[in-house]
């Protein structure tokens, strides 16, 4: 008796010891999760921040004026020094720059993560803080260059995109076609829409993982599309897809676009060039490429 309870103690305690590494990770994830709950945003929900919301038909015209930001925990860094330009509604707008010049800054005020520290970002006229968060984020959608997927299903995972409503199969279904992965990838498994992706969508290739994350952007009907370098990550073979799947999916609805790799971008209605937080160019590409400055350089670089 005393042989066997000293073996079973010992197995136990190895299951133990194996496992207390993670404790101190454990506890310090949970003390981060506490903080960021606890934190307070200037981004609330106010009477002011709703007094656009239920009078306002979104078309998709948005405008930077004079803005300037520096991030919270770096406030001696100034990122945006006076950025000031506008979209037209139903076009595609490109912003360029080396890395740095604050391109990714420009969606994230959009999405009002974070409030500019001077000037103010439109839409339709309107400042993005006299709107509701969930008013406003209910005309974007976003599409990363790492986008995040669950260990659930395809439809689960491009449900997602809308979580205001339970989201029926026909609406997934459109939305993936819209992305061009139905007939192409999603109708050739077994099991369809209820295949699971695995943890992070690992069982995806990166052109796949990418596509299911522009149907996710797309089943709450957005009139406006952020891409944030949503090719960057793919091989040639991948991108020509993905981009495929891009230019359809920005079809009527006001599209902006960050990108280093100014092949995607040629066709764009209007290409704007960032350098130290502001605007430096403006034009089509071949104006662009015309007038010999940043735009040209980078675009030769890349040949």
């Amino acid at each position: 008796m005393v042989i066997e309870a000293i073996i079973y103690g010992a197995w136990m305690m190895g299951i133990v010891l194996n496992t207390a590494p993670n404790v101190n990770s454990a506890l310090t994830s949970a003390a981060n999760i506490m903080d960021f709950i606890d934190t307070s945003t200037k981004s609330s929900e106010t009477a002011q921040s709703m007094k656009h919301d239920g009078q306002m038909v979104f078309s998709g015209d948005i405008e930077y004026k004079n803005i300037k930001f520096s991030y919270p925990n770096r406030p001696e860094t100034e990122i945006l020094k006076g950025l000031d330009f506008h979209v037209d509604g139903m076009k595609t707008v490109a912003i360029v720059g080396p890395s740095g010049c604050g391109k990714s800054t420009c969606f994230q005020l959009l999405l009002r993560f974070y409030d500019p520290n001077e000037g103010k970002v439109a839409v339709d006229g309107a400042a993005t803080t006299e709107f509701s968060l969930s008013k406003l984020r209910a005309y974007l959608s976003l599409v990363s260059q790492e986008p995040v997927l669950f260990d659930c299903t395809i439809a689960e995972n491009i449900a997602y995109g809308d979580n205001s409503r339970d989201v029926p199969l026909t609406e997934v279904i459109e939305a993936a076609k819209e992305a061009q992965i139905h007939q192409e990838f999603v109708t050739k498994l077994p099991l369809g829409y209820a295949t699971r992706l695995g943890s992070r969508g690992t069982l995806l290739s990166g052109g796949q993982k990418q596509r299911i994350a522009i149907a996710r952007a797309l089943i709450r009907k957005p009139k406006v599309l952020l891409l944030d370098e949503a090719t960057s990550a793919l091989d040639a073979e991948s991108e020509k897809t993905v981009q495929d799947a891009l230019n359809r999916a920005s079809e009527n609805r006001t599209c902006l676009i960050i990108s280093h790799r100014l092949s995607s971008i040629r066709n764009a209605n209007l290409i704007c060039v960032m350098d130290q937080g502001k605007i430096t160019e403006m034009g089509t590409h071949d104006e662009l490429i015309n007038a010999n400055g940043i735009y040209s350089k980078l675009y030769r670089s890349f040949q």
